[in-house]
């Protein structure tokens, strides 16, 4: 079954910017899955916050979660490389992908339900506390758990197809084979103590620099009081600069050692 939905995913990703012909153009997604009783999920309620959501919370008798990350195109990051402001291509990237990423949700929960299973359908973004700025379900910590990255210094996932692209993740009662996790740090700073150029990417010093902390506050500022734009077909709130132009944008860059 685990094939089955990769290969759904693959093909929908691959189909969609034809289907709606639109301007974002992907790689192919990085797909994972992981047991709806992991002995990670009861820990994001510590490391997170109280309110993160177990599996069971959203399914009952829950037994799987499947997360995918769906990575830009070359030219896409590149486009966001230069300037303080996030690029245009960047803006509507993220855009349509948060759309591809509702659309290939309701795709899963139909193929998934039409064989006598559940699954939740979860939006790929704006689920978090707006004060706190916590998720009440995070696509990059399950899609940590699920296997499919490891997370960076600038507290973004790394994939084998890099840290550029969103996240979306499901919860089903279907029984899947997880994904096996790895322990080898995929970030070189978090490998050896090198790289660190996320932290001089960061346009508003969301990093403190001597000890590389980071302040999420500060990173939202940069997005909704400096650049959020609107566009006719959504809101561009996005940044990126700290993942863009670095060694883990398109690749695992631990995987050329």
């Amino acid at each position: 079954m685990n094939k089955e939905i990769v290969d759904s995913i693959t093909q929908y990703v691959k189909n969609y910017q034809e289907l709606k012909q639109i301007e974002t153009d992907w790689r192919d997604p990085v797909i994972g899955f992981a047991a709806a009783k992991d002995e990670l999920f009861p820990k994001l309620k510590e490391i997170i916050g109280p309110n993160h959501a177990l599996p069971s919370d959203l399914i009952p008798n829950a037994k799987s979660v499947i997360t995918f990350f769906i990575p830009f195109s070359k030219e896409i990051v590149e486009s966001n490389i230069p300037e303080e402001e996030s690029s245009r291509k960047w803006d509507i990237a993220t855009i349509e992908t948060n759309n591809l990423i509702a659309d290939l949700n309701k795709f899963l929960f139909e193929t998934i339900t039409a064989k006598g299973y559940k699954a939740s359908l979860i939006p790929a973004t704006y689920n978090y506390d707006q004060e706190k700025l916590i998720s009440d379900w995070s696509h990059k910590s399950v899609a940590y758990i699920s296997g499919i990255g490891k997370f960076g210094l600038h507290h973004i996932l790394i994939t084998k197809s890099g840290c550029c692209g969103r996240l979306g993740s499901m919860v089903t009662d279907m029984e899947l084979t997880p994904t096996t996790r790895t322990d080898e740090e995929y970030c070189l700073y978090k490998h050896n103590g090198t790289c660190k150029k996320c932290v001089k990417r960061c346009v508003n010093h969301a990093f403190q620099d001597s000890t590389s902390v980071f302040n999420r506050k500060k990173c939202n500022e940069q997005i909704y009081d400096k650049i959020i734009r609107e566009y006719p077909i959504g809101i561009g709130d996005t940044c990126g600069k700290c993942m863009c132009g670095v060694p883990c944008s398109l690749v695992n860059p631990r995987a050329r050692d």
